[in-house]
């Protein structure tokens, strides 16, 4: 069985020829898997037999709405999406003045093991596939009735972890066939992977390159990013340098913003050394509270940007939206998964206690 809808026009059209079909059903079949199709039955334009073929050979595993939380303060939306094995993964509808914005899931789960994410508290489970990426889009941009024109890949997972899934997402979002989101439009997080970094610029991509920094010296980065062990600051700032040379394009900085942690005016002062010269520019992030991590919201978000702008140093401060429910990165599948082991620790003791009646 062929996972179809991770194919690319061009794959889609040699598949079809060598089971005999013409190359224009590929379009056609393009064309209706980005319109949300959940079966080859809604295909009406398809003949009955091919129909009935595509559901032999090939298969589409479009999520379901596990849950979805709205927020009354400006309209951002999580999805908790169920997967074809049960898996779930989290997306999450922004709206703003230039238009609606989705984050997505690479991964379900995350081995990264940063301190101060939900997503990686249970591990990584396994990657997702360029399909059940696409559908995120696709699918929170039917339920919500918004259209998408801005991606970031900043849900759950490390996208440079699942390296050539996300590759193939990022042209087959980009098909001007599909999806045609612009390039420009989408932006890519790493929490520093120096390899792949190397091996993304190679791309020349137009995309936005958003680099999880979060400290800016070795013994706080590790502390809080244990991928940092394997790297340093150095070697990671060397790397997004070169990247910088090789695309032309500008590094976004997220810094998280953590009670006592990360955010003193000395650790300003050394971030803006470390900066210097270099084509970006630093976000700042409001830390959501993760209820699992002792980690704490920095009070000092206004004092730290100040002092970064009297260093010259370009800031922004991510305005937070959706806090009101669960918005932050692995909170609402992190939930769920809790209280789906309570019900099933509760149906242990049920039976036990029904075993123990003579």
């Amino acid at each position: 069985m062929t996972d179809i809808k991770s194919m690319t026009l061009e794959e889609l059209t040699a598949w079809l020829k060598e089971r005999g079909e013409p190359a224009f059903r590929a379009k056609q079949i393009f064309h209706w898997l980005y319109r949300g199709v959940t079966s080859f039955d809604e295909m009406t334009d398809l003949s009955k037999a091919l129909r009935e073929k595509l559901s032999r050979q090939a298969f589409l595993t479009p999520p379901q709405v596990a849950r979805k939380q709205v927020s009354k303060l400006d309209g951002t939306i999580k999805y908790l999406w169920e997967l074809s094995d049960g898996n779930c993964v989290e997306s999450v509808l922004m709206r703003y003045q230039h238009g609606n914005t989705v984050c997505i899931s690479c991964q379900v789960g995350c081995r990264m093991g940063c301190a101060f994410c939900a997503s990686t508290l249970a591990g990584k489970v396994r990657d997702l596939t360029p399909a059940e990426m696409i559908d995120q889009v696709l699918f929170t941009q039917m339920d919500s009735g918004a259209p998408i024109s801005n991606i970031v890949l900043m849900g759950i997972g490390e996208p440079l972890d699942n390296f050539d899934t996300v590759m193939r997402f990022l042209t087959l979002v980009n098909h001007p066939e599909g999806m045609n989101i612009g390039m420009r439009h989408i932006s890519l997080s790493t929490c520093g992977l120096v390899d792949k970094i190397d091996k993304l610029a190679q791309y020349g991509l137009q995309l936005t390159l958003s680099v999880s920094l979060h400290a800016p010296d070795d013994e706080t980065r590790s502390k809080i990013m244990p991928v940092n062990r394997s790297v340093g600051v150095e070697k990671l700032m060397d790397t997004c340098r070169r990247y910088v040379q090789t695309t032309g394009r500008r590094i976004s900085y997220e810094y998280a913003m953590i009670d006592g942690v990360n955010d003193s005016d000395a650790q300003a002062d050394q971030l803006a050394r470390l900066l210097k010269g270099t084509l970006g520019h630093v976000n700042l992030i409001p830390l959501n509270d993760v209820e699992e991590s002792p980690l704490k919201p920095s009070r000092r978000v206004a004092a730290f940007q100040k002092r970064l702008e009297h260093h010259g140093v370009t800031v922004t401060v991510r305005r937070r939206l959706g806090s009101d429910i669960d918005a932050s990165c692995g909170q609402l599948r992190r939930k769920a998964m809790g209280e789906k082991a309570r019900k099933q620790e509760g149906g242990l003791r049920d039976a036990g206690r029904k075993e123990d009646v003579p």
